[in-house]
Parts: structure tokens; C-alpha cells; sequence
């Protein structure tokens, strides 16, 4: 590729693991296509990240801010998952107090474009002033941004107010009859990040200012999949929308003893359960941690199911988290032989990857789903916050998910439904849908060279409207002579 034709993208994405990750996936297929990227974050994430494989190194630069103290957040604490849920307020505080250096970045650096997450609602009107082309990336569903509304909702901005009883049903300005719309139990739990609390800045604002004041938006999404909703975010936003495909993960660079090591010893242990029946994979991403009663009604219910479980348990949030949850007593004992419980990191994909893996116990991350339904696995669900709800329903939808009834209004569920709902999508004839559903996405979520195309379409606006960039002249004196 000619360097005139070659792109400088800046990507700045939220302070979450779940949204890094989708960030670092679009930075490789930019940079695997011979465009440079600058990768915005705070140094201790940067570290953490996957590493790149080598040929990738020269495309792409990680740009480390430091991420400001504050008294209410632990040391070293740069990442949702490093703080319990009450604390990631003070995070969002703290991340906003990288408006200056990010401008001066931007002003340095001088990118084509840069791509930011929802938290960083400032960044549209700093490129603005720069003459930076901004695209708003986000890396949630487009049913879920579609549900939120346009930006005057969003931003309290006239005369529709969106309060908390109104995502209970769907908004008024989606065309089609749908299900999609959260529950009693998860805008409870949604009620200080609607309406701002601590942060200062209301999560839904945050997503309608750095909306409104975007060139473009990026979805993590593809046509096939939610074409109505993609359409929704084009009707209320009046801009291009461009979906930039699931993003499944490619390859990393993992030369590491420990995690060889840690996947010959999982590897064992499921294939000896291959003959045992049918493994449920629990697993609730990297911020989602049960209570102790619902960490309780799943261990048991797991247990009653009678079905092979290999559980990624994560018991607490960073060190400041003094809730630690416990498994119930002799539960490990109990279920020993055909039931694993794993406590530290585990490599996700190879595990969804084993034949005798054939469903997922998960919170609707979409992140985990992508991995999921790459390789056809049905998908029993457990909704905590945030999106997961509206991911929920669109998975309930299309018969590619079904939750785990739960009290409508304290969201309260038993063992005993636990272990129906595994069975039913794992091995009852009922469920069969939802095995037959989610083996027909394996070629949706999974498809390279369909990944491939949405990347190019996407580059090929990008190139089409970048910035023009006049080359600074020889300096002249006040009468033109050099």
C-alpha cells in the first residue's frame, strides 16, 4: 500500500477488559492491512494486554497514559476488574482526568481518525477543534445502543426524559414488535449508573454525548445478525453507521510456559469428561461476580443438574473487594470426578473450543458470547448489569439463549431452576432449538473472510474521508521572500 493511502488511527477505549480486548481485535485487522495505530490507554492495562504476534509490532504503538490517583481507588487499580462494583465510579473520575493528555496526544500525533468508547464522551469535540475525523465505537450490541435512544434522550436534552421505568418496554422509536427490554431486577441494579451518583457524569449521557458529537459510528455488530437495529441507529442518529463485524479473536503471541502448561492440564481433565457426557462451561467474564445467595443457588444447582461443569469462578474484584463469596460447603467434594472449579485464568477459547464442551453458563458479555456461538454453543444465561439484559433478550429472541427464570422483581432464582435450564439446553428434546440454532451460527461468528469484508468497507470510508492535511510550507517572511 502506498503511504498516502495508508491510515494513522487512534483508538481510545474504556477502562474495561471488555472493551479493550474488541479495541485490540479492530487494531489488528487495521494493522494486518497495513495502516498504522496508536493505542491509547493507561500503562498498567497496556502491559496486561495480550501481546501481539511480531509481524503486527511496527503498525501498532501503545500510547501509555497514566491514569491520575484517587484516594477512593486502590493503588495500581486501572481496570473495572480491579475494583468492586461500587468503586468504579471514582474510575470513570479518574479516567476523565485524561481529557489534557489526550488532547495533547491527538495534537502531536496529528491521526486521521480516533475511535472512542462511550466513557470518553469528551473526545468528539476535542477532534473537532483538532481537525480530527471521531468515530464513536461501540462494542456492545446494536440492539442495546438502539434501545438507549437518540443522543436528546440519552442527554436529558428536550422535552423526553428517560427514567428508569421506561427500559422496561421497548422505546417508541423502534419500528418493530420485539421483546427486547430490560427487566425489574436489572435496572435495579442500573440505578446510580443511569442517573450519574458519585461518577458526576450519568452512563447515559456519557453514551449521547460522545454520540452526538461523533462523524460516524462503529458497531460491533454485522448485518446478518441485527439488521433491523442497525437500521434504528441510523433512523435516530442521522449518521453512517457501519458495522465492523462480531470480531472474533485471532491469534496472540502466547509463547508462556505457565499457560501452555495451564491448557495441557484443562485439556486433560476434558477429555477425560468427553465420555462422562456433555460439559457446561461457567464462566462470568472478568466484572461480574454473583452474591453469595446466587453464587450458592448455582453452585447447587449445577450440582443437582448431574451434568459435567468446569467453572471459571471469579470471588472477588481487585483487592479493595472485601465481599469474597464462597462456594457452599463440601460443594467441591461433592462434585468431584465431573465437576471442576478453576480460580485463576483459564484460556477461554480453547476451552469453548473442546468437543466436549456443549453449552455455556454465562452473563451475556457479548465478548463471551462471540466465543461462544464460534463454535455453536448453546447458551444458558445469567444476567448481572449493564448490557447483559438487552443481550439477553436478543439471545432469547432468536432462540440462541434462553435465561434462567428469575423473580421479576428481586431477581431471585432456585437451584432447582438452574439445573432445568442447563438440562434443557443441553440434552432435552425441547431444547433442541437452541443446540440446532447456535450451530448455524458457527458460520456467522466465525467467518473470517465475512470479518475481512466489513473491515474494508469500513477502511475504505475512512480513507475516502479523512481530513485533508495540508503540508506546512518553507517559512516566509512578512513579505513572502524566504
Amino acid at each position: 500500500m502506498a503511504d498516502e493511502e495508508k491510515l494513522h488511527i487512534a483508538m481510545f477505549p474504556w477502562l474495561a477488559f471488555g472493551h479493550m480486548i474488541p479495541f485490540l481485535e479492530l487494531a489488528k485487522l487495521f494493522a494486518e492491512k497495513g495502516h498504522r495505530v496508536s493505542f491509547i490507554c493507561t500503562p498498567r492495562n497496556i502491559d496486561r494486554l495480550p501481546k501481539l504476534p511480531l509481524k503486527l509490532l511496527p503498525a501498532i504503538d501503545f500510547v501509555k497514559l497514566p491514569l491520575p490517583h484517587l484516594d477512593e481507588l486502590p493503588e495500581n487499580a486501572e481496570a473495572t476488574n480491579d475494583v468492586p462494583e461500587d468503586k468504579v465510579r471514582y474510575l470513570k473520575k479518574a479516567y476523565d482526568s485524561l481529557k489534557h493528555p489526550l488532547t495533547h496526544f491527538l495534537q502531536s500525533s496529528n491521526p486521521d481518525w480516533v475511535l472512542y468508547d462511550f466513557a470518553p464522551y469528551w473526545v468528539g469535540p476535542i477532534a473537532a477543534e483538532i481537525g480530527i475525523k471521531a468515530a464513536f465505537f461501540s462494542i456492545i450490541t446494536a440492539a442495546f445502543l438502539g434501545f438507549l435512544g437518540p443522543s436528546s434522550v440519552l442527554m436529558d436534552d428536550g422535552d423526553e426524559h428517560r427514567k428508569p421505568e421506561d427500559l422496561l418496554v421497548p422505546p417508541k422509536w423502534v419500528p418493530f414488535p420485539t421483546t427486547v427490554a430490560y427487566r425489574y431486577y436489572e435496572v435495579t441494579k442500573m440505578i446510580e449508573n443511569i442517573e450519574g451518583g458519585d461518577a458526576g457524569v450519568s452512563d447515559l449521557y456519557r453514551f449521547g454525548a460522545g454520540l452526538k458529537s461523533s462523524d460516524i459510528v462503529l458497531m460491533r455488530s454485522c448485518s446478518e445478525f441485527e439488521p433491523e437495529w442497525l437500521q434504528v441507529l441510523e433512523n435516530i442518529h442521522q449518521k453512517p453507521v457501519f458495522p465492523v463485524g462480531q470480531l472474533p479473536p485471532t491469534p496472540y503471541d502466547t509463547n508462556s510456559e505457565d499457560e501452555d502448561c495451564a491448557w495441557k492440564s484443562i485439556k486433560r481433565w476434558l477429555d477425560n469428561q468427553g465420555k462422562a457426557g456433555p460439559v457446561v462451561y461457567v464462566a462470568f467474564g472478568s466484572e461480574s461476580k454473583p452474591s453469595q445467595d446466587e453464587l450458592t443457588e448455582l453452585a447447587l444447582g449445577l450440582e443437582r443438574s448431574e451434568l459435567p461443569f468446569f467453572w471459571v469462578l471469579r470471588t472477588r474484584r481487585g483487592s479493595a473487594d472485601t465481599e469474597v463469596v464462597d462456594l457452599p460447603e463440601g460443594f467441591e467434594e461433592r462434585t468431584r470426578g465431573r465437576g471442576l472449579v478453576y480460580k485463576s485464568w483459564a484460556p477461554q477459547l480453547k476451552i469453548l473450543s473442546h468437543d466436549s464442551v456443549r453449552a455455556v453458563l454465562t452473563h451475556s458479555g457479548w465478548s463471551t458470547v462471540v466465543e461462544a456461538l464460534m463454535f455453536g454453543r448453546p447458551l444458558v444465561l445469567f444476567t448481572f448489569f449493564s448490557d447483559q439484559g438487552i443481550n439477553a433478550r436478543v439471545l432469547e429472541e432468536k432462540k440462541i439463549g434462553y435465561s434462567i427464570p428469575r423473580n421479576e422483581n428481586d431477581g431471585s432464582f432456585t437451584r432447582d431452576s438452574v439445573a432445568e435450564s442447563l438440562k434443557l439446553v443441553m440434552v432435552k428434546e425441547e431444547g433442541k432449538v437452541y443446540r440446532e440454532n447456535t450451530e448455524k451460527m458457527k458460520g456467522l461468528f466465525g467467518d473470517r473472510e465475512r470479518q475481512s469484508r466489513y473491515v474494508d468497507n469500513l477502511l475504505g470510508y475512512l480513507r475516502a474521508n479523512r481530513p485533508l492535511k495540508i503540508k506546512s510550507l518553507p517559512h516566509m517572511n512578512a513579505f513572502g521572500k524566504h
